[in-house]
């Protein structure tokens, strides 16, 4: 039976990851250490790690940092988020914009280079509404 399922980033520099998810979007450390920092955040119990991408735990090889990996984070105002994000120079990859598939999303990118979505749902046009299922 599956416990538990989070994505685990690697990164250069875990300590300024793991502050970036906790300034920016509120995750709380559960569990740090110099190599590894394990954050969940408190309202929706989701949980994401930072390991350093070259710890002896990663096997050879694959000791490089996380790429080709877009985090979403859905909330409920993304213009507000977008607006502080700007405000604290994290760099933004793509411009906020609504897409008619159903998303209103800035993309950014954290201090490891992960590319992280922030959305807000929006109703999608028409031509992509038969797509949804009916509980999404």
């Amino acid at each position: 039976m599956l416990r538990s399922c989070y994505p685990v980033l690697g990164t250069t520099d875990v300590a300024a990851s793991a502050a970036f998810y906790r300034e920016h979007f509120g995750f709380e450390t559960s569990f740090a250490s110099d190599w590894y920092v394990s954050l969940r955040h408190p309202a929706s119990g989701d949980e994401l790690a930072l390991l350093d991408a070259a710890h002896p735990s990663v096997p050879e090889g694959h000791r490089e940092p996380a790429r080709g990996v877009l985090v979403n984070l859905e909330l409920d105002d993304v213009d507000a988020v977008a607006a502080r994000l700007d405000e604290a120079g994290v760099p933004v990859v793509q411009a906020l914009r609504s897409e008619p598939f159903g998303q209103r999303h800035v993309i950014v990118r954290d201090p490891g280079g992960v590319l992280v979505d922030v959305i807000t749902e929006i109703p999608p046009a028409a031509e992509f509404a038969e797509a949804f299922s009916p509980a999404s």
